[in-house]
């Protein structure tokens, strides 16, 4: 019999992928998953695109390629990131990875060592907690409130912790709850950071699609030091089959990170990047994005109108200026867990909430996604929840 290696005992099945294995029926009304809306994606532009890479560099599309990432591709991430965040990028700062997921694993072999301690928003990414477990460091939730981790908090937590390593946070539109972090509060928490000189990973798969609010610089665009490694996504706002990511840091710190990927998988899909690469020189990314935000913006107004129309006032939920999330809290009297067993048979899926966090589950708590139903599936399928919550209030 096998004899499995320690690491093993933190590692569990995803909650949201189980889930979605039973959303994906057609009859399931499902707002659990991240999923971009299906019918936004560029099939034929992306069709296009790789009918031409194969025509005119079939070759080099099927062939091995560098573990950094496509040169062309990596050059226009860096130009890209340098025009919207006021960067000076090169594509010397630029990897691309399978994902975000491995963008955080990869970011954690380099900076992890047992026992050390990652400190995250509360709630945060549970596939983040997931990918840092691996590695045997802690987990230590930092609390928030509307405009980000709260600094008074961060400072306890470091004042009485030793070995804290590393700080993730999703600062917009973050994921589960969908907020996002005010410009003050980010450079507080840069700067307790560089107090301590502790690593930041600002995550900003989202950032992209604003539907309200005004935009702030990112954490690595405002940062003086080395200490913050960014990533960015195509998963979002292009196509999330793909899975192209990319990490912008140091060019000595992607230097880590590439012989690292090469201990992984020495490189991602040459033909995919290429493919990426073609449809952006030949497309219009940014009136791509724009027809996203128009479609989202519609369908993040309807699901908090039909909050507001069919759940109790006694709920508290997330306004979120962007992103694919509202966060909801509940009643402490229900657990949304039993909730969703409930609304599984009423073929409704959402994720329930405890799984976002690294200590101290909140039970009462769920996640929707918005964008991947229209506004009449959204309607009716909060609806159902509505009825359901109310259904749970009058049984107690």
């Amino acid at each position: 019999m096998l004899e499995y290696a320690n690491r093993m005992k933190n590692l569990t099945a995803s909650e949201i992928r189980e889930l979605l294995k039973v959303a994906d029926r057609p009859e399931v009304l499902s707002f659990a998953g991240g999923l971009p809306a299906a019918e936004l994606f560029p099939i034929k532009e992306m069709a296009a695109a790789g009918a031409s890479v194969l025509k005119n560099n079939g070759e080099k599309a099927l062939q091995y390629s560098t573990t950094e990432g496509f040169l062309p591709l990596r050059e226009w991430v860096a130009k890209r990131e340098n025009k919207r965040i006021g960067t000076e990028l090169t594509a010397d700062n630029i990897l691309i990875t399978h994902g975000s997921q491995q963008a955080l694993d990869l970011v954690g072999k380099l900076l992890i060592n047992k026992d050390d301690v990652v400190l995250c928003e509360s709630p945060t990414y549970l596939a983040a907690l997931n990918v840092f477990k691996t590695f045997e460091g802690r987990m230590i939730e930092v609390q928030t409130d509307q405009d980000g981790m709260i600094v008074s908090d961060l400072e306890r937590i470091l004042a009485t912790t030793a070995n804290v390593k590393l700080i993730y946070v999703i600062p917009t539109f973050q994921n589960p709850s969908g907020k996002t972090w005010s410009f003050e509060r980010k450079k507080q928490i840069l700067a307790v950071a560089d107090r301590y000189d502790i690593a930041v990973i600002e995550d900003a798969p989202y950032e992209e699609l604003r539907y309200s609010g005004e935009f702030t610089l990112p954490m690595f665009s405002i940062s003086e030091n080395a200490n913050v490694i960014r990533t960015g996504s195509f998963s979002k706002v292009l196509c999330p089959g793909l899975r192209i990511v990319w990490i912008c840091a140091e060019a000595k710190v992607i230097e880590k990170l590439v012989l690292i990927k090469q201990n992984t998988d020495l490189q991602c899909n040459t033909l995919t990047q290429m493919q990426i690469a073609e449809f952006v020189r030949t497309n219009d990314l940014d009136a791509h994005i724009a027809h996203l935000i128009h479609t989202y913006r519609i369908r993040r107004d309807a699901a908090i109108s039909a909050i507001e129309n069919y759940f109790p006032k006694t709920i508290q939920y997330t306004q979120p200026e962007g992103g694919l999330f509202i966060w909801v809290e509940l009643p402490e009297k229900i657990n949304a867990t039993d909730l969703l067993q409930k609304s599984l048979k009423r073929h409704v899926a959402f994720v329930s909430g405890e799984s976002f966090y690294a200590e101290q589950p909140k039970y009462n708590t769920m996640r929707l996604n918005f964008s991947c139903m229209d506004e009449e599936k959204i309607n009716a399928g909060f609806k159902i929840l509505g009825e359901l919550i109310m259904e749970e209030l009058k049984n107690e």
